[in-house]
């Protein structure tokens, strides 16, 4: 539940254009597409493994 603070926090963003509201939030252009890579997303492989094994039962749960 919101409270009527907040209400008009979320009314007033609404006007907003989407540059106002990214400099707001400090978001910023990248150069390049390498600045979005993660390299050591993950600490080893049986942890991705285990991301992956996750995730593919999330999405087969769905069809159940």
């Amino acid at each position: 539940m919101t409270t009527s603070d907040e209400h008009v926090r979320w009314q007033d963003e609404g006007s907003l254009s989407i540059e106002e509201l990214a400099r707001r939030q400090g978001v910023t252009r990248i150069a390049s597409v390498t600045e979005l890579a993660q390299p050591v997303l993950f600490e080893s492989d049986e942890e991705y493994e285990a991301f992956l094994a996750d995730l593919y039962a999330s999405r087969r749960a769905g069809l159940a």
